[in-house]
C-alpha cells in the first residue's frame, strides 16, 4: 500500500500529529487491509506469477538456455491464445542447492507455480519445497522415475520418464534397423554417473533384456561429466569393438566423447541416443563441425504441423535471431508447453490459490500443442503417457526427422560415413 495517497484529518496549527478515535479506527483497518491485501492479490490476479527455474549457466547452461529462449516468448505466443503470465526467471546455475534456495525465495516474493528445472537433480529438490509450499510445479524436462513415483500432491510432469524414454528409444531402434536394413552384431551403453545417467543405466538394465533386441549389450561404461576428456571410456569401448554405441550425454559430455573417438580411430555405424540430449545442442554442432552429424537421437521433437508450433518457431526467431528455432526446439518446446500448461490451469480454475490451481492443472487436457504425441493429460501420479518420440539425425548440422514416416522430413543414414574426409 502507498501511504502518499492515505488521507488523513488536517493537522493541528501546531504542525504535529494527534490520534482521535476517527484515525484510529481509520488505521486499524488499513493496518487489517495491509495484512490480507497478499492472500487477495494472490487469488484474483489478473496473471499467473510462474517463476522458471532452469540452468542457465554451469554445467548444463548450454540446455539450460535453449529452454530460457522458450521461456522467453511464452507470453507472447500464450497471449495471443488468450493466456495471461508474469514470469519471474530464475538460474539455478547447474546446482542442486541453489536450486533449492532460489525457488523457496521465488515461492516468497510471490510465484504461484513454478516451472523447471531440466535437471532431475535439481527437479527432485525444488519438488520437496512446493510440496511444503502447496505451490504447483510442472516438470517441463526432468526423466527420473521419483519426480511421479514419490506421491507428490503439487507435481506433474509433461516430460518421458527414464523407462518410457528408453523403452521408446529401443523401440524406435528396431524401427531404423528395418527402415534402413543395417543390423547391428553388437552395442555398448555409455552413460553419465549423475543423477540422470544413472536412471538412464537403471532403464536400460531393465528393459534391454525384454525388448529382444537383435544384438547383445556387451557392457555399461559411466563417465564423470565433469572429466576433461572421456580417452579412457573411449579406450574401453574400443576394446569391445561395439558396432552400436548407445549414449546418455549432455553437449559438453558429447563433444568429448566424439572427440577421443576420432583420436583413437573409433568408428561405429552408429552413435544413438536413446533419449537423452547433448547430440542436437547448438554447442555439439558449433564445437564439431561436420563430425557432429549422422549421429541419431530418439526422443520427442517439434510437430511442425501444429499451428501451436508455427506461431511459437515464429516468435522465437523474433526474439532469438542468433539462435535456430530447429536446433532449440525441443527444449524450447517443453519449456513453452510447461507454461502453457499452468497458464491453461489458471483460466480454468479462475484463481492462484496454491490447492485449487493444483486441481486445475491435473485436469489438463490440451490437444494442441507443440510436441509430438497425444493431448496433454496427467494421470494419478501426475505423469503425461501422451509424449510420442521420433528418430531424429543430425543433418547439416541440424536435427532432422527421419522416423516414423508421419513426421519424416528426410531419409536416416545408417551406416555413419567414415570420420574421415567429412567436409
Amino acid at each position: 500500500m502507498s501511504f502518499d495517497r492515505m488521507s488523513f484529518d488536517d493537522p493541528p496549527s501546531d504542525g504535529r500529529f494527534r490520534p482521535n478515535r476517527r484515525r484510529v479506527l481509520v488505521g486499524a483497518a488499513a493496518a487489517g487491509a495491509v495484512l490480507v491485501a497478499p492472500a487477495v492479490v494472490r487469488a484474483q490476479a489478473k496473471a499467473l506469477k510462474i517463476a522458471v527455474v532452469l540452468p542457465r549457466s554451469g554445467l548444463f547452461a548450454a540446455a539450460g538456455q535453449a529452454c530460457h529462449r522458450g521461456a522467453v516468448v511464452a507470453p507472447k505466443v500464450l497471449s495471443d491464445l488468450g493466456y495471461a503470465v508474469e514470469l519471474v526467471h530464475v538460474d539455478s546455475e547447474s546446482n542442486v542447492d541453489v536450486a533449492r534456495t532460489q525457488a523457496e525465495r521465488a515461492i516468497s516474493e510471490g510465484a504461484q507455480c513454478i516451472v523447471g528445472a531440466f535437471e532431475s537433480g535439481a527437479t527432485l529438490a525444488i519438488a520437496q519445497i512446493c510440496e511444503q509450499r502447496k505451490v504447483p510445479l510442472i516438470v517441463n524436462i526432468g526423466a527420473v522415475p521419483q519426480l511421479t513415483e514419490q506421491g507428490y500432491g503439487y507435481l506433474v510432469r509433461n516430460f518421458h520418464t527414464n523407462v518410457m524414454v528408453v523403452s521408446s528409444g529401443l523401440r524406435l531402434l528396431k524401427d531404423l534397423m528395418s527402415a534402413t536394413g543395417v543390423q547391428f552384431k553388437s552395442a555398448v551403453f555409455v552413460h553419465a554417473n549423475d543423477t540422470f545417467g544413472t536412471a538412464q543405466r537403471a532403464a536400460m538394465d531393465r528393459l534391454f533384456p525384454a525388448a529382444q533386441m537383435p544384438f547383445p549389450l556387451l557392457d555399461s561404461i559411466a563417465f564423470d561429466p565433469k572429466a576433461q576428456d572421456l580417452a579412457v571410456e573411449v579406450t574401453k569401448i574400443r576394446a569391445l569393438t561395439p558396432e552400436l554405441v548407445l549414449v546418455t550425454t549432455r553437449s559438453s559430455d558429447a563433444i568429448k566423447l566424439v572427440r577421443d573417438m576420432v583420436r583413437q580411430r573409433f568408428e561405429p555405424k552408429a552413435i544413438i541416443s536413446p533419449g537423452s540430449p547433448g547430440l542436437y545442442d547448438e554447442e555439439f554442432y558449433q564445437a564439431l563441425g561436420p563430425l557432429a552429424d549422422f549421429h541419431i537421437t530418439n526422443l520427442p521433437w517439434a510437430n511442425a504441423k501444429s499451428p501451436i508450433t508455427r506461431a511459437l518457431a515464429a516468435a522465437f526467431k523474433t526474439a532469438h535471431p542468433a539462435n535456430r528455432f530447429e536446433v532449440d526446439c525441443f527444449n524450447a518446446g517443453f519449456t513453452f508447453e510447461a507454461i502453457m500448461i499452468a497458464a491453461n490451469a489458471f483460466k480454468r480454475a479462475g484463481t492462484a490459490d496454491g490447492p485449487t490451481l493444483m486441481q486445475a492443472v491435473k485436469a489438463t487436457d490440451i490437444a494442441d500443442h507443440v510436441m509430438t504425441g497425444g493431448p496433454i493429460r496427467f494421470d494419478e501420479k501426475g505423469q503425461n503417457n501422451n509424449i510420442q518420440a521420433a528418430v531424429v539425425q543430425n543433418r547439416n548440422r541440424t536435427p532432422t526427422v527421419v522416423l516414423p514416416p508421419e513426421f519424416a522430413v528426410a531419409a536416416p543414414v545408417v551406416p555413419m560415413p567414415s570420420w574421415q574426409g567429412r567436409s
